[in-house]
């Protein structure tokens, strides 16, 4: 791999640049987005007092300029092929010697597997960005809105499939002498990238409802990756150098129009990024996850996520009533948040009931109950309403805070053990 140069890190951080400036510029007058302003998307700000109107899906503009530089950006990866190593025009053949006779472009040593990586990515993600504006204009329902990402990664499986194609995981050492080193899970394999294009969007889109959180957890997450990707780079000649490249070059951008939108985003907010942005950022991180062939330290990356959607199960499966929104209550008086309810609109069952005592004793939820002791309100089950409980009421933006730092402990945390504690299961850290 050719040592790149300043001009190319230049190019990049160029456009990241780009991002942020045009994800700003599209803003007009006092901050109402163009967007909303000529189609009309708005929103209620519920956990302000006077219940402002704010411009929802600002998340859209921020995914198609980010299409917009990914596909801008399309030569530069290749520019040492398309220039250096293969034939266009004036002496570049000199080093090139034909066996035969040819007609056309002789590109003898052109990465297309790595082209067709880039450009299923893309493809995925601008199928993600189109459903998930479809989910903020006709508010599409949980139970069929679930498998959309799925959809939008057929594309990038499909390449997967076609030009990598490898199913084998590496086995645990206590369990080599059984299963050998290597073991091919097969069709498993792709269930499981599915299920991580599946898991990524949606689990971002549960850990929302008060300014801030969803472009915050995204910028965190985005940071820890790139951290990863550095830790790679700076070892010369590694073998992942090119994956981690690629996830590079995706998540820069990502990043930039990240922070743009942050700006608009954090508390007091003047606009809503929609569920368009929650999906597009989740399929980011699915696309480097899968095809940078780093998706098991992706999903250490998700452990806030992954215990919110354990947490959030009962409700999300109707075990216990699960309201439309279970962002935190507002209260009006102390300019607060508090945990949320749930009512039961009938007596739970034992098995129920008898879990919830336990959960509150354990302070994991807030139980209220009527003169009987039976249950009537249960808080609702997310992270957001937990850390609630735990600490006690707090403003938004401090809320806000807090679940970014815990994203960026649960990060490191993460990091942490594939790098280092993997080693007393693993042979080696690849």
């Amino acid at each position: 791999m050719p040592e790149l140069s300043w001009a190319w890190y230049f190019v990049h951080f160029a456009l990241t640049g780009s991002c942020i400036g045009l994800i700003y510029t599209v803003f007009e007058g006092d901050g109402e987005p163009i967007l909303a302003s000529k189609v009309g998307l708005k929103g209620k700000d519920l956990a302000k007092t006077s219940k402002p109107e704010l411009p929802e899906t600002m998340g859209a503009v921020c995914a198609i300029v980010y299409l917009f530089c990914m596909i801008l950006f399309l030569p530069f990866p290749f520019y040492e092929y398309l220039v250096t190593t293969t034939s266009g025009g004036g002496n570049r053949d000199a080093a090139i010697e034909l066996q035969e006779v040819e007609t056309g472009r002789l590109l003898h040593r052109f990465p297309h597997d790595k082209l067709g990586d880039y450009l299923s990515a893309i493809l995925s993600l601008q199928c993600m960005v189109l459903l998930g504006i479809g989910d903020d204009l006709f508010d599409i329902r949980w139970r069929h809105k679930l498998f959309l990402p799925a959809i939008a990664a057929i594309p990038m499986l499909m390449v997967y499939y076609v030009d990598f194609g490898v199913t084998h995981v590496v086995v645990p050492t206590p369990l080599q002498p059984y299963l050998g080193q290597l073991l091919n899970l097969g069709w498993i394999y792709y269930a499981y990238m599915a299920a991580i294009a599946i898991f990524c969007p949606n689990s971002i889109n549960i850990l929302a409802g008060i300014n801030g959180v969803e472009v915050g957890q995204s910028i965190v997450i985005g940071l820890m990756i790139i951290l990863n990707d550095y830790l790679y780079l700076t070892i010369p000649n590694h073998p992942a150098t090119d994956s981690h490249l690629f996830s590079l070059y995706f998540i820069l951008p990502f990043l930039g129009v990240s922070l743009a939108l942050m700006y608009h985003n954090w508390y007091p907010a003047k606009v809503f990024v929609g569920d368009t942005y929650c999906y597009f950022a989740g399929m980011v991180f699915a696309v480097v996850g899968i095809l940078g062939h780093f998706s098991k330290t992706l999903l250490l990356l998700f452990i806030p996520q992954i215990f919110n959607f354990l947490y959030s199960a009962p409700q999300l499966f109707r075990v216990i009533p699960c309201p439309r929104h279970r962002l935190p209550h507002f209260n009006s008086q102390t300019g607060l948040l508090e945990p949320s309810r749930a009512q039961f609109s009938r007596p739970p069952s034992y098995l129920v009931k008898l879990a919830l005592k336990l959960l509150a004793q354990m302070r994991l939820v807030k139980l209220w109950t009527n003169a009987q002791g039976e249950p009537v309100e249960v808080s609702n089950l997310t992270i957001l309403n937990f850390w609630l409980i735990i600490w006690g009421p707090m403003r938004e933006d401090r809320l806000a805070m807090g679940i970014m730092g815990l994203q960026v402990v649960a990060g490191l945390v993460g990091l942490l053990v594939r790098h280092r504690l993997a080693l007393l299961v693993f042979p080696a850290d690849n």
